[in-house]
């Protein structure tokens, strides 16, 4: 098994259905992209590990009370998009309440179980949880790569400046060739 693993963010019904209750239309452009990246970055080996924005129905949670709600439990927007090929035998789900992956998730402990060092992050919502699960990452110690045509948001200037942090400050940012070279060439 390798040292680096695939982290697939958010791609829910809410974010990725156009009936979601925070649909973004280039969510749809990137599943084809994102299911892509799974299928490749299986077949080399690495893990593939899926987040899944969640919250209680009708209990407290601070977002909820500060963003439009969404991922609600038993909305069925809370679910992953059914483009993604998901193989419950081998990938991991980590649900979590927050914009990070890793706070109040055992996301952390999954990766350093397996031995990783390198995470590709895919997915949606590049200024809130992208940038946050990348920063954390950072912090942790993990080099970051992020594929820059398999994540955005509802504004490309904004996905083009949390890009250009994210280059500058917490990780590696290229295209999904780039990374299926460096997979080929045994780099990741």
């Amino acid at each position: 098994m390798g040292k680096s693993a695939l982290l697939v963010v958010d791609m829910q019904k809410d974010f990725t259905d156009p009936e979601g209750l925070v649909f973004y239309p280039q969510n749809r452009e990137l599943l084809p992209r994102i299911v892509e990246a799974v299928c490749r970055c299986r077949e080399r080996g690495l893990i593939i590990i899926f987040t899944q924005h969640r919250y209680r129905r009708g209990k407290k949670d601070r977002n909820l009370n500060e963003m439009r709600p969404c991922c609600i439990e038993g909305s069925g927007g809370e679910e992953l998009d059914p483009m993604l090929p998901v193989d419950p035998e081998r990938d991991y789900i980590v649900q979590k309440r927050r914009y990070s992956a890793f706070f109040g998730t055992d996301l952390d402990l999954i990766l350093r179980e397996n031995g990783i060092e390198n995470l590709i992050v895919v997915g949606t919502k590049t200024n809130c949880c992208i940038r946050a699960t990348v920063t954390d990452a950072h912090s942790l110690g993990y080099s970051v790569i992020v594929p820059s045509d398999a994540v955005g948001t509802n504004s490309e200037v904004v996905n083009r400046v949390h890009l250009e942090d994210i280059r500058k400050y917490l990780g590696r940012v290229m295209p999904l060739e780039e990374v299926y070279k460096e997979m080929m060439e045994g780099k990741l």
